[in-house]
């Protein structure tokens, strides 16, 4: 027996459907969109069959839900137990610590209160806001016995201590791609990238795979993302700590009735390939038979290069203003194309994370070698962040059929401190090119790398900066030809960010049989000015008919 039919009404729906954009109400059955319009174009369904009609959102706008097509929840709550120093509120409510000599101070308190020999574990650095990179000599200032294990925010960097470095059995012989050096020779105690950060992280896996403390931040996180409007996450990079434990968890918590979102599990290449071989990509093709209406498998995800707020991402000339780079991820770009085939035929979707332009090319490379291999039309192979860019790449991958996932926020939060960081005014201002994207005919979402970026999970102000493109001063506005309309900007955090997830049969617009997923606004964004967008309140969400 179906359910009885729910109609909320709202002061007015947008849909996402081009072809119908505005109604007045929404009919619910079973967890799914029955009708969307009016009363009046509902009543063959009312006449007929018991319903009720909810009022609770009358006074409101009611949209799609948000989907967020980048996040990283469960992964974030294992770092986020961690003690912090970052310098924003940390994700779980944590305080900040703006200043380098504010690190010090918080270092040295807990040096003071914790048992000798006990290692210090932290979380949150973030060397453009304080200060640059930590090294090796300043903390063994802090302290030159106890071990101290530093993970940035972003982390792609990790810092040590001597202590440290000893009990890792790391000396000056160590050839690890990533492990970085002073001038003489001698190890700096920073470790950079992936393989390296996995080197350091290796005997401490106890503190990083706290498995309690990913449960709890995977609810906690979801619900910071709720509040937010979002419904839908895509969670880019499932295995990268543990890939059955990681998988078991998710298959409990994201189908508890409770938890407010639904999620696609984007598989860590380097995972798969690790534990299954040759054997990996149809690994990954099979993950979909257990795919539920609330979890959803669908891809595989490989690192290019390293961060852009760690300044690890890898540019084409000149470089960095200091001359120097950043690293490649963990597979040599010249084996990508052998590592990466399998999943192409077996038409899992690939998703390439690329920070820089140089990466960005190689991620292009990529794409065309797959291609001249077996050509596909609707591959959904999709660039992931696409921060540092120039217009030719953004023609090339509409030649070649790709999709952008875009982080549209560091615009706001991180342009002008990236230039004065190291990425110069150029590469600054033109960080994620839109509006280069759109003109070439690019489909893409915005993502919020959730809680990994240090920035807030919200779509609104992703889709305000998308729009204004003001930097952090609230006067400059950055690179004015990337700029993108309001309508371009509400469907990347709507129907195209679920097309970038493989979802959009499912979610993304207000339509017949799609799952009832609704974002309630206190104001209509396509009706306020844009650079009131990022202050609309988020009222409530509904998934799958059930209000949160």
């Amino acid at each position: 027996m179906s359910e009885e039919i729910t109609v909320f009404k709202a002061k007015r729906v947008l849909t996402m459907d081009p072809g119908r954009p505005n109604a007045e109400a929404v009919a619910v059955r079973d967890g799914r969109i029955l009708s969307v319009g009016s009363l009046a174009s509902m009543r063959p369904w009312l006449d007929n069959q018991p319903h009720t009609i909810d009022t609770s959102f009358a006074d409101n706008v009611i949209m799609p839900g948000f989907i967020d097509p980048h996040t990283h929840l469960r992964w974030a709550g294992s770092v986020t137990a961690l003690h912090y120093l970052g310098p924003i509120t940390s994700p779980t409510g944590s305080s900040a610590q703006p200043t380098r000599e504010d690190v010090f101070t918080s270092l040295r308190a807990l040096d003071a209160q914790l048992p000798d020999g006990e290692p210090i574990f932290a979380w949150g650095f973030d060397p453009a806001y304080q200060g640059g990179h930590l090294h090796r000599d300043e903390l063994d200032a802090i302290s030159a016995r106890r071990p101290i294990w530093i993970l940035a925010y972003a982390i792609h960097y990790l810092y040590v201590n001597s202590p440290l470095l000893d009990a890792l059995g790391a000396d000056d012989a160590i050839e690890v791609h990533g492990v970085g050096r002073y001038p003489d020779g001698r190890l700096d105690g920073t470790f950079v990238e992936m393989e390296a950060v996995r080197y350091a992280q290796a005997p401490f896996m106890d503190k990083m795979h706290n498995r309690d403390a990913a449960r709890e931040g995977l609810w906690k996180l979801a619900g910071t993302a709720q509040r937010a409007g979002v419904t839908t996450t895509a969670d880019m990079g499932l295995g990268v700590q543990d890939f059955d434990t990681e998988l078991n968890d998710h298959l409990e918590i994201v189908n508890h009735p409770d938890f407010p979102l639904r999620m696609t599990m984007c598989s860590a290449e380097i995972a798969v390939h690790k534990a299954h071989g040759s054997e990996a990509a149809q690994f990954v093709k099979d993950l979909s038979q257990i795919s539920t209406d609330k979890l959803h498998f669908n891809g595989v995800k490989v690192w290019l290069d390293g961060s852009y707020q760690a300044m690890s991402l890898r540019l084409n000339y000149p470089g960095y203003v200091d001359g120097g780079n950043g690293l490649r991820g963990d597979v040599p770009w010249d084996e990508l194309a052998e590592r990466i085939l399998p999943y192409w035929e077996r038409k899992v979707p690939i998703h390439a994370h690329a920070n820089g332009d140089e990466a960005i090319d190689a991620c292009l490379d990529l794409l065309e070698q797959l291609q001249d291999h077996t050509p596909r039309m609707d591959h959904r192979f999709t660039i992931e962040h696409y921060l540092i860019s120039n217009t030719s790449q953004a023609r090339r991958l509409a030649k070649l059929g790709g999709l952008a996932s875009v982080l549209v926020q560091y615009v706001h939060h991180r342009s002008q401190v990236q230039n004065l960081s190291g990425l110069g005014p150029d590469r600054s201002e033109a960080t994620a090119r839109l509006g280069s994207l759109a003109r070439e005919g690019v489909s893409f979402g915005l993502h919020s790398d959730f809680a990994f970026a240090l920035l807030p999970i919200s779509p609104l102000e992703a889709a305000w900066t998308a729009v204004t493109r003001l930097a952090a001063d609230n006067e400059t506005v950055q690179a004015p030809g990337e700029r993108i309309p309001v309508d371009r900007a509400l469907r990347a955090i709507t129907i195209d960010a679920a097309l970038v997830i493989g979802m959009e049969d499912k979610v993304g617009s207000l339509e017949i049989g799609k799952f009832a997923d609704f974002a309630v606004l206190d104001r209509d964004p396509t009706t306020i000015p844009p650079d009131e967008i990022r202050k609309i309140d988020v009222v409530a969400t509904v998934l799958g008919g059930k209000s949160f």
